[in-house]
């Protein structure tokens, strides 16, 4: 599937991702064509860093098309980080304020604690939107540009949405 080479697409993907084995899946042939933003995590709010940074990439960009490039299986925080994070001496008092903020400042914070939110990525994300969706759904986005999603099952595999 060869496209236009004059269109700009953007491609928000994990960190642990490769962008050159999706743009061969995706038929885009030159690299001017693409737009990588790369996050740790598939998962983000309207009003999040990231949506800003996609909302300039569009008008500056003047990108056309964006995929969301998410794993199939969701992958949690490893468990030795949390451990190294709350192991720390010095963040424990910060770690007791956050979750409390966290408890009690909702929908602010959509976790109920610090641990929740450093994990992401538990069952309950399939009550709120897709990446996809949330770009979708901008109001500051234009509706003339398409957002998908790509399902990652490994490097190998591409499922588009």
């Amino acid at each position: 599937m060869n496209r236009d080479e004059k269109k700009k697409v953007l491609l928000v993907m994990g960190m642990e991702q490769s962008p050159e084995n999706i743009m061969k899946k995706l038929g885009i042939l030159h690299h001017d064509q693409l737009l990588v933003l790369q996050s740790y995590g598939p998962e983000f709010s309207p009003f999040s860093d990231i949506m800003r940074d996609i909302i300039l990439a569009v008008y500056r960009e003047k990108v056309e098309e964006i995929f969301v490039a998410v794993p199939k299986e969701k992958r949690k925080t490893p468990r030795e980080t949390l451990n190294q994070i709350y192991g720390n001496k010095e963040l424990q008092e910060k770690i007791q304020t956050l979750d409390y903020l966290f408890k009690n400042s909702m929908p602010v914070y959509p976790k109920s604690s610090i641990r929740e939110w450093l994990e992401g990525n538990e069952a309950s994300d399939a009550r709120r939107q897709t990446s996809a969706e949330v770009i979708r759904n901008h109001p500051l986005m234009p509706s003339n540009v398409k957002v998908t999603e790509l399902k990652i099952e490994n490097q190998s595999k591409l499922a588009v949405l």
